[in-house]
């Protein structure tokens, strides 16, 4: 078990290195890159603006009963910043990651498999084209280029998303929440946002191209490699932002 895991491995790394070189024909591939950043980032924006809207109203609302339910009292401004300080720290960067891995893996996977079951890789190679540069490259990039708008944008929709929970319930007021959102937070806390989203749009893009690319049989495998990807790639967030926080907040 641990002699294929290390395999595995060594296959990953390998095809990675053949991923990033430099793009054998540039046009062809800022064309790639552009269709690659709308399927994998414009194509999102509905999904991660809902999703951030209502968790952050969730969020606002669950500090602020806790803060009720408090034997100290705590100022209604401070739950505007703990709202900010959640969707910082942790959901926006590490949530919504999963939850691309999701809906951008299995894409990814689904569409790199189809072409290996289809032969078109193998035509690929036999032209002499670095399939792996031509196929996985674009969308690493796309993934790095897109991935922090999203979690920025996401950020900010869990701010707005509290600021409407509190007009609609009247828990607390307009400048209690301005108030709390203008709150100092370390500018460390942003920077370990923005680098996990980086490392994790890294693997986002990679781990589903691995499995797809090394699919083997019919479209049955195609499914069965997506459900693959998506679950590896989860797993690897997760170890990774347990090492990211140890390293960067500890």
């Amino acid at each position: 078990m641990i002699k294929k895991f290390l395999n595995a491995f060594g296959e990953y790394f390998l095809l990675m290195g053949k991923s990033i070189r430099n793009p054998q024909k540039m046009s062809v591939f800022w064309k790639h890159l552009m269709r690659e950043i709308n399927d994998l980032g414009v194509n999102s924006f509905g999904l991660v603006v809902f999703t951030s809207i209502f968790v952050g109203a969730v969020v606002a609302i669950q500090m602020y009963n806790n803060f009720e339910a408090s034997a100290f009292p705590i100022p209604a401004s401070f739950v505007g910043y703990a709202t900010k300080a959640v969707l910082v720290l942790e959901f926006s960067p590490t949530i919504i990651s999963l939850v691309l891995a999701g809906k951008v893996g299995s894409y990814i996977a689904s569409s790199i498999g189809t072409m290996r079951v289809s032969e078109q890789i193998d035509a690929l190679d036999i032209m002499g084209v670095n399939s792996p540069n031509f196929l996985i490259l674009p969308k690493i990039l796309a993934s790095l280029i897109f991935n922090p708008l999203l979690i920025a944008m996401s950020i900010s929709m869990g701010i707005l998303g509290g600021y409407l929970a509190g007009e609609m319930t009247g828990n607390w007021t307009q400048d209690d929440y301005a108030t709390g959102i203008q709150m100092y937070m370390p500018n460390l806390f942003y920077y370990y946002a923005f680098i996990k989203t980086l490392v994790f749009a890294f693997i986002i893009a990679t781990v589903p191209s691995y499995f797809g690319y090394n699919v083997k049989g019919g479209s049955l495998e195609v499914g069965r490699a997506s459900t693959q990807a998506v679950v590896w790639t989860m797993v690897f967030i997760i170890i990774t932002e347990l090492l990211l926080t140890q390293m960067i907040l500890s």
